[in-house]
């Protein structure tokens, strides 16, 4: 009786092992049952907005003449950009800044004496904001003509802006997810299956760079200011159910 038991046992045990084999060799060539694509929106633009800064100083033993002398630039200034076409709504002039000009004094062995006052420093920084691109590129690189004037300007790179960055944003997103969605239908009728609901979609960094640079992409997103063209791209990952 008790060897009966033990080869019924046996054989169950033979039948189950010899199921779970073979469902595991069907299922071998079987899809997970989801599949995840990744899709890049990319599109080149032109900046529509330039930001330019430039700053001047004037030094004086007399802080008021320095300050009048500083005041005679400005206009010099104001006037220059005014005739080069720069409006009053786009020409924006930064509070003075002052400071005390010193250098330390030495006696002959190297002994600290205090310091020696040089005068004081004043110096004022302007920034241009404007959508004509072109003008004020033009006037950052003829700056230079200030100097025939007497006046000791120092110029900042522009910087280079768009302002509809919301829509292109929308639209990066809606190349990048069509790609994902082209990419995921040709690999499910490849293996077989068919493309069935989306699961998930997760957006990647929307990234800025400057049209034919070399410029890396950063974890964190790249935003490009000192290339008038640029070029927007975003990634989509998608999960998608495979039947």
């Amino acid at each position: 009786m008790k060897n009966s038991i033990t080869a019924i046992i046996f054989s169950i045990a033979i039948v189950v092992s010899a199921f779970l084999l073979g469902d595991a060799f069907m299922n071998r060539n079987k899809a997970d049952g989801t599949i995840s694509v990744t899709g890049l929106g990319k599109a080149d633009f032109s900046s529509d907005l330039i930001v330019w800064e430039g700053s001047f100083s004037k030094e004086s033993y007399d802080l008021q003449q320095a300050y009048s002398d500083l005041e005679e630039d400005k206009k010099i200034i104001s006037d220059y950009l005014f005739s080069k076409g720069i409006t009053q709504d786009e020409l924006v002039f930064d509070a003075v800044k002052s400071r005390k000009n010193t250098r330390g004094k030495y006696s002959n062995d190297g002994k600290y004496m205090g310091e020696e006052f040089l005068g004081y420093v004043l110096t004022q920084a302007l920034q241009i904001d404007s959508k004509d691109v072109e003008k004020v590129e033009a006037i950052s690189r003829e700056i230079t003509e200030l100097l025939n004037k007497g006046i000791q300007f120092y110029s900042q790179p522009p910087r280079y802006y768009y302002t509809k960055l919301s829509d292109l944003k929308i639209e990066m997103i809606s190349r990048a997810t069509a790609d994902a969605k082209e990419r995921a239908e040709k690999i499910s009728i490849n293996s077989g299956g068919k493309l069935g609901k989306l699961l998930s979609a997760k957006m990647g960094v929307f990234q800025i760079t400057g049209q034919n640079s070399n410029e890396e992409y950063s974890w964190g997103g790249t935003y490009n200011t000192s290339s008038k063209e640029k070029t927007a791209s975003i990634t989509m990952k998608l999960d998608y159910e495979v039947n």
